[in-house]
Parts: structure tokens; C-alpha cells; sequence
């Protein structure tokens, strides 16, 4: 598979020039996590590095490195805001694994049986729930 080139005008690289809003939880030197607008659950939050590259494949070890790292931070993060009983941690390679938008990136989802979850959640979340979510999922890095 070839490396495809990397779309600067993508919608996590314009939040990371701070041309789009989000709702931040991290922000640190190699990596930013925020809310997912459509989130497939309460607490749905995506991290990504600040290196841009679309996928697993074209991101340097390094960047890997930060990236995990903070995923396990926000993942401890949001478990103890939501308190669910499992946790999807997901990233996905390509438009044919349900990859949309075109910066390598990792789905917290906090998850209960029982509950139905589609690949991509289609409705855009209420702004004030959002903010509350990132604030709980803040107050507990700060806490860590």
C-alpha cells in the first residue's frame, strides 16, 4: 500500500492550527485530545499527533511513541469520568476500514453491554454536553 499525501486542510489539522474549534482535554507537545462531535458515546474523545500523517504506516516510531502514551492518559482519564464497564480503544487505516478523516487518530469510547454501537455515529452532539464531558475528562488528567 503507498503512502497516500497528507491533506493539510483537513478538519484535525486546521484544529491544530487552532482554525477550527474543539473541545480539548490534552494539549501537549506531541499530541492533542478532544471530543469527538459525533460521539458514539459519552466520553468519546480522539487523540491525535501533532506530526502530520494519515495513518499508522507513515507515522515515525516517535510520534507512535507520544501518541500511545496519550491515549492510555486520556483512556485512564475518561474511565474514571464515566466509570463504564469496558473501554474500545480503536484506530483505523484507510477509507475501507472506516477510516474519514485523514489523520491518524484513536477513538476512546467508553462502552456497556448491551449497547448497540454503529462504526460512525451520525448526529453532531449538543455544544453544552460536549464542553461538560471535556471538562470531567479535564478534571481528571489534572487530578492524574
Amino acid at each position: 500500500m503507498r503512502a497516500m499525501a497528507y491533506d493539510p486542510d483537513n478538519i484535525f489539522a486546521k484544529i491544530l492550527r487552532g482554525e477550527a474549534s474543539a473541545h480539548v482535554v490534552l494539549d501537549e507537545e506531541h499530541c492533542l485530545a478532544f471530543m469527538d462531535l459525533m460521539p458514539q458515546a459519552p466520553g468519546h474523545t480522539l487523540v491525535i499527533p501533532r506530526e502530520p500523517v494519515e495513518n499508522l504506516f507513515d507515522l515515525s516510531d516517535a510520534g507512535l511513541s507520544h501518541l500511545i502514551v496519550a491515549t492510555k492518559r486520556v483512556a485512564h482519564a475518561v474511565r474514571a469520568a464515566f466509570n463504564p464497564p469496558g473501554m474500545m480503544i480503536a484506530q483505523l487505516n484507510g477509507a475501507d476500514a472506516g477510516q474519514t478523516v485523514f489523520h491518524i487518530h484513536f477513538h476512546v469510547i467508553p462502552r456497556k453491554g448491551g449497547v448497540a454501537m454503529p462504526l460512525h455515529a451520525r448526529t453532531v452532539a449538543d455544544a453544552a454536553e460536549l464542553a461538560d464531558n471535556a471538562a470531567r475528562i479535564r478534571a481528571q488528567l489534572d487530578a492524574g
